[in-house]
């Protein structure tokens, strides 16, 4: 009889812990941050500096793995700054038309709090772009004034106070911030000011200032349909390539046609070689170029202009290649990636803030897309990932 009834008991036993367990197991699969994007840790923190009227912010997203904006905690947040940065612990931002660099803390929640004011003496004129190296060591600005200067600011990661240790002039004559290539150690930009064509490359020094390489003389792109090319800023992979979008004018400073996109290596010495041509180089369809930005995995070129957004696929040396129409055709004046294949844009005059996925299947806009955010004027991501 005893036997029996431990059986009995041993099998119910049995049954109740395969019930429990299969429970466990089902609540596993229904939580599971990896397959449940809304209890995901955020990938991104998404900030976008906005002005309109006498209201003036920063607002603040976490950004889920599928694309998904949730407000910071705090956000937004009460200051006016223009141009950003940020490294993992720090956001920068120009402020009190275009004289100040504040430090902002940032918070594991993503929130911000000013901690730092440093003014610049800018002689009447004002900085136009803020921006780290690879190590988010240094920050740059460039200044826009009568000698167009490259400064280089050390920052003390504990405090976020910044401290001039150099000053490059002869540099930025519109806007022209430069990108670094994956050796963090050169960087390069380019320009056409009063139709000036002019490519320019730095290079990185141990304290972090910056010094323009020697016997620099970058070639062009072969057989333009004008007279010459116009380019406008670089984009660097994380390698040592970069794209560069130019436009084609001829004598009289016409036009001869849309931007198109050159591919440009790096050898050891900072010099640079292309194989581009006017009939290799894809042309855009975005009107007037405002910004462009290469994908964390060097794979995508994101380009935004007067009518709308185009990506391209990057291809190391060899010719970009067209990708997408224009997921928007709204005016694009900024965007960033995170590292979760999102590409995140702002249009001034829609309102809205972009995000849009982008795969080799693809590109979709992630649940939300677009956002409204009146008279956005700058936005910067911070990888989480």
């Amino acid at each position: 009889m005893f036997s029996i009834h431990r059986t009995l008991l041993l099998a119910l036993l049995g049954a109740y812990a395969s019930t429990v367990l299969a429970s466990a197991q089902a609540t596993t699969s229904q939580t599971d941050p990896s397959t449940d994007p809304s209890i995901s840790s955020p990938v991104a923190c998404v900030y976008v500096a906005s002005s309109k009227g006498s209201t003036e912010q920063i607002n603040g997203y976490a950004a889920l793995p599928n694309g998904s904006l949730t407000a910071i905690p705090g956000s937004p947040f009460p200051y006016n700054v223009n141009y950003m940065a940020v490294n993992s612990a720090w956001l920068f931002g120009i402020a009190n038309v275009d004289e100040d660099l504040y430090s902002f803390s940032i918070a594991a929640s993503g929130a911000l709090t000013l901690k730092d004011q440093l003014t610049v003496v800018t002689n009447g004129d004002g900085l136009i772009s803020d921006y780290l190296d690879h190590t988010g060591a240094t920050l740059y600005a460039d200044l826009y004034s009568t000698n167009n200067d490259y400064l280089s600011y050390s920052i003390d990661q504990l405090t976020g106070q910044l401290t001039q240790v150099g000053d490059l002039a002869g540099g930025p004559p519109n806007n022209s911030r430069v990108s670094f290539i994956g050796n963090n150690e050169f960087a390069y930009s380019s320009s056409c000011y009063h139709f000036g064509p002019e490519i320019i490359g730095v290079q990185r020094n141990t304290d972090g200032t910056l010094s323009y390489l020697s016997n620099f003389n970058p070639p062009y792109p072969k057989g333009p349909a004008g007279d010459f090319w116009c380019p406008w800023r670089a984009a660097a992979d994380p390698t040592d390539h970069l794209a560069v979008a130019m436009q084609p004018y001829n004598g009289n400073w016409v036009s001869q046609g849309p931007y198109q996109l050159a591919t440009y290596t790096v050898d050891s010495s900072g010099n640079l070689t292309t194989t581009s041509t006017s009939s290799n180089m894809p042309k855009v369809a975005v009107g007037t170029v405002n910004d462009y930005w290469m994908s964390p995995n060097g794979k995508y070129l994101a380009v935004g202009g007067s009518t709308g957004l185009q990506i391209f696929h990057f291809n190391g040396a060899n010719p970009i290649t067209k990708f997408t129409g224009l997921p928007t055709a709204n005016r694009i004046i900024q965007m960033f990636w995170d590292n979760a294949n999102h590409l995140y844009a702002i249009s001034d005059t829609a309102g809205k803030l972009y995000v849009f996925t982008v795969t080799s299947t693809g590109v979709t806009q992630a649940p939300g897309s677009p956002h409204s955010i009146a008279t956005s004027q700058s936005i910067i991501v911070l990888p989480k990932m």
